[in-house]
């Protein structure tokens, strides 16, 4: 098949791109690089099946061609990170809502079967027990642009959902839950890679908040392999999976994880979220999936434990990733 993938340069793109074209798939790369990074591809490049466009999906004309020429779409390309966000408000916003608006239209154009990244963050302050697809989102005031993230990515799902519904598009949506690994950059405040980074260099590892805060996290592989067999099952069609891991960890005890897997002489410091990010910003207690949904359709079941995640994104930097 070729297979489109927005945003096939960055982190999670990248690593779908390869798995993709390990199984012999013809393979187009979108990505305007405003996250991702021409390293992150750089070992695929001589692949004949590769082609890879350094644009924008917001180019309408390019994006109907591409999507024309595609068999099906993981649609990945989305500001990422809460630093880039908050840093960026405008066009954090107008990427998604115009990105998936050309990407469901053009799909829905040519019948394309089209799998849509949301994100946890659709889930908001809700902290109640662990998260399923069909519960109540609980959103903060619009005056903090810490939400508008979390609604966009909503507005995604519900557009997608729009286009099954009424035009049969077949379109799956998937919910990621803070997916790490090698390649992942902690430019965009990403938590693992900055902690790991800061240990290794012997920096103090920064905590935001009070550390109480807690989180699950899922190995990119475990992701990638999700989505491929997700597309694959017709019984996916015009729903939405959590795919994550149920294992919580709170993010002082992820730093004192780190730090002792690293042997550093770090200490571990707390920076209140205003230092960080500014006045009125708010966090998330608690963001852990319920995953039965997508166990009960397809099996899954996350590979890599936390302790595993963070020996593989030590060893990334070890061996010089950026």
């Amino acid at each position: 098949m070729k297979i489109l993938i927005t945003g096939g340069a960055g982190f999670i793109g990248s690593h779908l791109a390869e798995s993709l074209l390990g199984q012999s798939h013809e393979v187009i790369i979108v990505d305007n690089l405003s996250t991702g990074r021409k390293s992150n591809i750089k070992h695929l490049l001589l692949n004949d099946k590769l082609t890879v466009y350094y644009h924008s999906i917001l180019d309408k004309p390019l994006m109907d061609d591409l999507i024309f020429q595609s068999d099906e779409i993981y649609h990945l390309a989305a500001p990422v990170g809460v630093k880039w966000i908050m840093e960026h408000p405008i066009q954090s916003i107008l990427e998604n809502v115009r990105g998936i608006d050309i990407m469901l239209e053009l799909a829905d154009k040519y019948k394309k079967k089209i799998l849509i990244t949301s994100s946890s963050e659709v889930y908001g302050k809700h902290i109640e027990h662990t998260l399923k697809e069909d519960d109540n989102r609980v959103m903060g005031s619009v005056r903090n642009h810490r939400w508008s993230y979390a609604n966009a990515k909503t507005m995604d799902e519900f557009l997608a959902l729009a286009y099954f519904r009424e035009h049969q598009l077949p379109v799956v949506v998937v919910r990621l839950f803070n997916t790490v690994g090698p390649r992942q950059t902690g430019q965009y405040g990403m938590v693992i890679p900055n902690f790991v980074k800061r240990a290794l260099s012997g920096e103090p590892i920064s905590v935001f908040g009070d550390g109480t805060q807690s989180r699950s996290f899922t190995y990119v592989n475990d992701v990638i392999s999700a989505m491929v067999r997700l597309m694959a099952e017709p019984k996916a069609l015009g729903e939405i999976f959590n795919i994550g891991n149920g294992e919580e960890i709170t993010m002082m005890a992820l730093a004192q994880r780190v730090k002792k897997k690293t042997n550093s002489a770090s200490t571990i410091e707390t920076i209140s979220y205003e230092k960080a990010y500014g006045a009125g910003f708010e966090d998330m207690q608690r963001r852990t999936p319920n995953i039965d949904k997508i166990q009960s359709l397809i099996g899954y079941q996350p590979t890599l434990n936390i302790d595993k995640i963070l020996d593989s994104v030590i060893q990334f930097y070890k061996d010089g990733g950026e």
